[in-house]
């Protein structure tokens, strides 16, 4: 029975890719727990395999000499032979718990060995099974990953990265990115039933999900001629991309959009409806705001650099656009560049700084070019025409 035992741990370890010193070490160290609860020892024991035969010792470790005075510690043991007669039938009992651990053990170092670079990834993955706090994906044959989404006011120590408006069906196809590959060798205590869970955790919030989607749909920015420069994102309602190219020729957002927008549609489609703005990213921090709060148009932008505040005028019936449903687009805005940003109305504005920069849409440019160029004491431009020959329309011409 002894060398059966041998011949199927051996077996094990060779099938499972686990060094068999190391599993039979376990064992021991396993079995003397065990055997010292049993065998109501006085002392600590210790338990040895024979490599060859199979045989298992046990041996009570009773300590010789004196105690070390500082530690109370003995340093010397005298070895007693306590081995039952039905030592093998305990150690097989004892070796099936101790031999899941350790393949547990083993194909989750494995999993971080191959997976803990691939961290920011996008996969495509299977959903195996849905609970209330977690869906179970799998990414690959034989590989599983979790998809957490825990109510955080119950269980502040998870996370939820799933959203809200998403909701899972056995064997759906779903694109998720990799964000954490929990290490073996420092398990969160913390985290409820961590040893038992899949080692990979996956995002659908993550706004790197948008990232890795438009790299995918976008042959530009895969082959780094366009650059995400920043994601703001509330997941699964809408989100803001700026964009920049590396060459000049080349329109950024209009790559993004593709022809009839079917590029941005296919991101919108894999996040099930969530609306995605592309807007040009720019250095220029006075037009970068502007391009952030699309659609609104915006007339003015003043920044205090030293502040990190931006205040912006918008004509009266571009306000709730430019704030967005319950604020949602100027907030989606101020992630996205960084900005405080005050938005107000050209009716309500008093006092705008004088070296405030005036925008206008595009669609404006070539009115401003028959525009009366006057600016008033409160930095508000004249919105008359001017007249042929001038710059000013007959109101102010006189004036200037």
């Amino acid at each position: 029975m002894a060398s059966d035992l041998m011949d199927a741990l051996l077996d094990l370890a060779h099938d499972k890719n686990i060094d068999e010193f190391y599993m039979l070490n376990r064992l021991e160290a396993s079995l003397a727990k065990s055997y010292q609860n049993i065998l109501n020892l006085e002392w600590d024991c210790r338990v040895t395999i024979d490599r060859e035969s199979g045989h298992i010792y046990v041996y009570e470790l009773v300590p010789k000499g004196d105690p070390d005075p500082d530690t109370g510690e003995y340093s010397e043991f005298e070895e007693r032979d306590v081995t039952p007669s039905d030592v093998s039938r305990i150690a097989a009992l004892n070796a099936k718990n101790v031999i899941t651990s350790i393949v547990r053990e083993a194909g989750r170092e494995k999993i971080y060995r191959n997976f803990s670079s691939h961290v920011g990834e996008l996969y495509t993955c299977t959903v195996l099974q849905s609970t209330p706090d977690f869906t179970i994906l799998k990414i690959s044959e034989g590989i599983e990953a979790e998809l957490p989404h825990f109510d955080t006011k119950r269980n502040p120590s998870e996370r939820n990265e799933k959203p809200a408006n998403e909701y899972y069906q056995h064997n759906q196809r779903i694109k998720a990115v990799i964000i954490e590959v929990r290490d073996p060798a420092n398990m969160q205590t913390n985290t409820r039933g961590e040893s038992t869970r899949p080692a990979i955790v996956v995002s659908r919030t993550h706004p790197d999900l948008i990232r890795r989607l438009f790299e995918v749909e976008v042959p530009e920015i895969y082959e780094g001629v366009v650059e995400i420069k920043s994601i703001a994102r509330e997941p699964g309602t809408r989100s803001k991309v700026a964009v920049a190219s590396r060459e000049s020729n080349l329109d950024p957002v209009g790559a993004c959009v593709g022809p009839k927008g079917t590029r941005v549609r296919g991101v919108v489609v894999e996040l099930r409806g969530e609306r995605v703005d592309v807007i040009q990213w720019s250095d220029d921090p006075v037009r970068y705001i502007a391009n952030a709060l699309s659609p609104a148009k915006v007339s003015q932008v003043s920044v205090d650099e030293g502040t990190h505040y931006a205040t912006v005028i918008v004509p009266d019936d571009q306000l709730s656009l430019a704030i967005g449903k319950e604020g949602q687009n100027a907030r989606l805005a101020a992630r996205l560049t960084g900005w405080h940003i005050d938005i107000k109305s050209a009716s309500l504005m008093v006092g705008l700084p004088r070296d405030a920069t005036t925008l206008l849409g595009d669609d404006e440019e070539e009115d401003d070019l028959a525009r009366c160029e006057y600016v008033d004491a409160q930095g508000m431009r004249c919105r008359n025409h001017a007249r042929p020959g001038s710059h000013y329309c007959g109101v102010h011409d006189s004036i200037i």
